[in-house]
């Protein structure tokens, strides 16, 4: 089904390493104007509730079942369930339209099906909830109930921010608005069985941080993975911690940590953070934060200026239909942001390239290294940089159809040096020729180096308040 139903989604513009790329953005535009084209469609309402009840809808139509493309709308549907739980987060998903879509949805989101990882995540994991697909009727789909919040902004008195990556650690010392003290520095937190490892390094970079302050007023991080109260439900930062161990060891390391420190402490998902630092840097809002690091990181700030409550997590949301599209190893899906908007993305395109990296070297090194070649005139390296800005055009007008958006920003490791303003003129010109609507509408931003580097740490610093009077 899905070999045959990309062939209207070969994208205009030229991905050096990558000519299979076919991108969803160009296929659901073009479902949907088949679609509307049979003067018959069907409506297709798709809902995800929240933990907390809050709820997400999504209004769109199908082919009816009679017609002789019917069959795609199955590969349109549950692209569409997928999308929505990665970005809007839901342990109950309800499906209002065909009961054939409805009934192929509840198959695959289930303990046996193909996405049985995003059944079992979404469902123990995050929400502690088991998960459920509700079949009903488009006009029986209960109605959205968002939520937001206000996050950070907060840069008084002398905080310290630290961000945590698969690869590397970030920190910065900020008093009264002005940075004071950065550090970037390469680990290895998933290979690690033992949370003391995570607990002394993250422990190391605050200390370094306080060292270089008067005082510390507050504490603000930025991590990877799925945080709830300062605590921990899931990260990759700590998949090399036995389950029997997690909730024991992992799940409390923050609150432990802030225990340690006595003040303010305050830990959120890096793509919250990230959306944050964006918000920040350059003072709008509806805005969409995307971090190119050891992983993926996105997040969101609405027209108000608040954090939603949706998970925003990019790094699983799929962008390419290409049925032999890179797997990623943790999901087992195929298709999806981490490997085209992350280093996982540059080292898959150098060796398409022909750029041999030492396998001895951990994936940072090997980032830096590509880089290298970069500055020096490397074509092959230039390649890369072309085909992740190419994905990253594709990715965004994809983004736009489940997002308010009027600016971009883009940051993270990869965006460093000269691969940054590479990749991100190629996804203007993607933009522009693919989609002239939102290269109107739609602006891209790269920070400059220092904040490319270590932004998200000092935005991190801004999410607690200061109690005056306080501090150690």
């Amino acid at each position: 089904m899905r070999e045959n139903s990309i062939c209207e989604a070969k994208p205009k513009i030229t991905l050096p390493l990558d000519d299979c790329f076919r991108p969803l953005a160009l296929w659901n535009r073009n479902f949907s104007s088949a679609v509307e084209a049979t003067k018959s469609e069907v409506p297709l309402v798709v809902a995800v509730e929240r933990g907390d009840g809050s709820r997400s809808k999504f209004l769109t139509c199908v082919f009816p079942g009679e017609h002789r493309s019917a069959a795609q709308n199955l590969l349109y549907a549950e692209r569409l369930v997928k999308m929505l739980l990665w970005t809007r987060g839901g342990h109950k998903v309800y499906v209002g339209g065909p009961a054939k879509i409805g009934e192929f949805i509840k198959k695959v989101y289930s303990r046996t099906g193909a996405r049985s990882f995003d059944w079992n995540f979404m469902g123990r994991t995050v929400y502690e909830k088991p998960f459920r697909v509700i079949i009903t009727t488009a006009d029986k789909v209960p109605p959205a109930r968002e939520k937001s919040v206000a996050l950070g902004r907060h840069l008084d008195g002398c905080r310290i921010g630290f961000d945590l990556g698969a690869s590397d650690r970030k920190v910065s010392g900020v008093v009264d608005s002005e940075p004071v003290f950065s550090e970037e520095v390469a680990w290895e937190p998933g290979k690690q069985k033992d949370t003391r490892y995570h607990y002394h390094e993250i422990m190391s970079g605050l200390h370094r941080a306080a060292a270089r302050m008067p005082r510390v007023d507050a504490i603000g991080g930025s991590s990877a993975g799925v945080i709830i109260d300062n605590r921990v439900m899931v990260a990759s930062l700590f998949r090399g911690v036995p389950p029997r161990l997690y909730k024991r060891q992992a799940t409390s390391i923050f609150l432990k940590i802030k225990e340690e420190w006595g003040v303010p402490f305050e830990v959120a998902n890096d793509g919250e953070v990230t959306a944050l630092a964006a918000s920040m840097s350059l003072n709008v809002n509806s805005v969409l934060g995307v971090a190119l690091g050891s992983s993926q990181a996105g997040g969101y700030v609405n027209l108000e200026g608040h954090i939603t409550n949706w998970l925003n997590e990019l790094a699983f949301t799929p962008v390419d239909l290409n049925p032999r599209a890179p797997v990623d190893e943790w999901s087992g899906d195929g298709g999806c942001g981490v490997q085209y908007f992350s280093q996982v993305a540059v080292l898959r395109l150098a060796e398409k390239a022909g750029i041999e990296l030492s396998p001895s070297l951990p994936p940072a090194e090997k980032l830096r290294s590509v880089q290298e070649l970069l500055a020096k005139g490397d074509e092959r390296a230039n390649k890369i940089f072309e085909t992740i800005g190419a994905y990253l055009g594709y990715g965004i007008a994809h983004y736009a159809d489940f997002y308010d958006l009027r600016h971009v920003l883009i940051l993270g490791r990869v965006t460093s040096g000269e691969g940054g303003p590479i990749i991100l003129d190629r996804a203007r010109e993607v933009l522009a020729v693919e989609f002239p609507e939102l290269s109107r509408r739609i602006t891209l931003h790269l920070p400059d180096e220092k904040n490319r580097r270590v932004g998200q740490s000092i935005a991190a610093a801004s999410l607690p308040q200061v109690r005056r009077g306080k501090g150690r």
